[in-house]
């Protein structure tokens, strides 16, 4: 049996306009080498300026994470050689990064622990490589984009402890409108550095995968590499440090390049940037970008909400889903009629609706849980709904139809329920009238229904009469009042 040390290095590119030295344009999918200029290119006599806003980001993912934030701060030339870097070097931070020993709290199915944050340090990305055949093409759009390398120590054991460290962390920056958090697209992507060895004999031969571009192929490769290397133990053989690659075609990791010791990069202060110190009304812009983040507001809406872990964590996947979520709960809270519902009531029918309904509505749409927002069917108007079917003025059916109509008319559902003579009918009298309509009609169920009364057969009876309500409620054209319908349809079963 071995013990395991996996640390994570997350890079994520920060929402800035544009990039982190120059002011080209930060975007993703743009043709290739049309967001370049003699800074992100590197030419002779440029120099660079630190985007602000970069800055400001990477402090309050720093603050997110617990870490502290230095009175000085710089940059560095981190110096190496690769095509997709036209200046031989990237700019980046290493000895006095904006963010220094924070922390996260990991919780997920029978996971909850403390993962230590080393340091979040800010830095220019690299270009894009792409390999066609025996041609590599270049384009370096990318190069300069804003990037905050999020460095863990190695404190987590598993690869499901790594998976759920990155959905934390994605949530977080979608919560902080920092980063888009799109993997498929680059916006966050991970390295995972993994060693086993014996019981407290400490950290073995560093292995790093690179490039992981979703939260499951990290769990997948970790996973893979930690059985890899005890079997490699077990076989009295040496675990070779060294780089290597996720094969999700065959799941397996495979080598890149071997890396006996580290890489010297030959780190010196970066000649063209100043020391960056923050001020008082630097730190004031950062505290005001802070939120309630997904954990937190995940344990309020339990304990405020009372709504269950899967309930809870479904609502709080998004900001935008958890804030109309609350908007809807306090507009419920807000309507008059005859019956008062409190907090946990409303929030329990608001969640049936946006966990069904609206989720079903949105997929069907193609529309992401975050543009929730931008959706015809206000928080105020799915309100109306949910309090109108709570007091019995709109029955399930006719709801779910009055939803489509807000959709296609853009309409309050008041009005629409008024124009299409909607609203339900609960007086005992005119529901009366339509069972009798439906005696008339269904004689011969009637008669099946005293021959089960006659037998005792009372799931006979329970099916029949769930037949005979049906029937009632396509009389009064879906109106009825479920639950009255059925007491009277039994007065009448008693008559027979």
């Amino acid at each position: 049996m071995y013990q395991t040390f996996i640390g994570l290095e997350v890079h994520i590119h920060l929402l800035t306009k544009t990039k982190v030295f120059c002011d080209c344009r930060s975007a993703f999918g743009d043709e290739p080498n049309t967001n370049i200029c003699p800074v992100c290119m590197g030419y002779p006599g440029v120099l660079p300026a630190l985007n602000i806003e970069a800055m400001r980001m990477g402090c309050t993912m720093a603050r997110s994470l617990q870490c502290r934030i230095p009175e000085r701060t710089w940059f560095e030339r981190k110096q190496y050689f690769y095509p997709d870097m036209t200046k031989n070097y990237q700019i980046s931070q290493f000895a006095s990064p904006l963010g220094q020993e924070g922390r996260i709290e990991l919780e997920g199915k029978n996971i909850k622990k403390t993962v230590r944050i080393r340091e979040c340090h800010l830095e220019e990305d690299a270009g894009k490589m792409i390999h066609t055949g025996t041609v590599s093409l270049l384009d370096y759009n990318r190069a300069g984009v804003a990037l905050l390398e999020i460095v863990t120590e190695p404190d987590m054991e598993s690869g499901e402890e790594a998976e759920l460290f990155i959905q934390q962390l994605r949530r977080m920056v979608r919560y902080l409108g920092i980063c888009d958090g799109n993997m498929e697209e680059g916006s966050l992507r991970a390295d995972a550095n993994i060693s086993i060895n014996l019981p407290g004999k400490g950290l073995g031969k560093k292995v790093e995968i690179k490039n992981l571009n979703s939260s499951r192929f990290v769990r997948l490769s970790l996973n893979y590499e930690q059985e890899r290397q005890a079997a490699c133990l077990d076989a009295g053989k040496i675990i070779v440090q060294e780089t290597r690659l996720w094969n999700e075609n065959r799941d397996q990791t495979e080598t890149m390049r071997t890396k006996e010791n580290a890489n010297d990069y030959r780190y010196f202060p970066e000649p063209d940037l100043p020391v960056f110190t923050p001020d008082r009304e630097f730190l004031k812009s950062v505290d005001a970008a802070l939120v309630e983040l997904p954990r937190e507001r995940f344990h309020r809406f339990q304990a405020e909400y009372k709504l269950s872990d899967e309930q809870a964590d479904l609502i709080c996947e998004e900001k935008a889903f958890a804030d109309y979520f609350e908007s809807t709960v306090e507009a419920v809270l807000a309507s008059s009629g005859k019956i008062t519902l409190d907090k946990a009531g409303a929030a329990q029918k608001v969640s049936n609706w946006l966990l069904s309904d609206i989720k079903h509505l949105l997929s069907r749409e193609n529309m992401p849980l975050a543009d929730i927002g931008s959706l015809k069917l206000t928080a105020r108007r799915l309100a109306q709904l949910v309090f109108l079917v709570a007091e019995g003025q709109l029955s399930n059916k006719n709801a779910k139809q009055t939803l489509e109509f807000v959709l296609a008319e853009d309409k309050d559902p008041s009005s629409i329920i008024k124009e299409k003579g909607w609203s339900q009918i609960s007086d005992p009298v005119v529901i009366k009238d339509a069972v009798e309509k439906v005696y008339a009609a269904e004689e011969s169920t009637f008669s099946e229904v005293r021959a089960a009364l006659a037998n005792g057969n009372q799931k006979r009876i329970a099916t029949l009469t769930a037949f005979l309500v049906g029937k009632v409620l396509a009389e009064t054209r879906g109106r009825a009042n479920p639950e009255i319908a059925g007491k009277v349809l039994n007065e009448r079963i008693k008559e027979l």
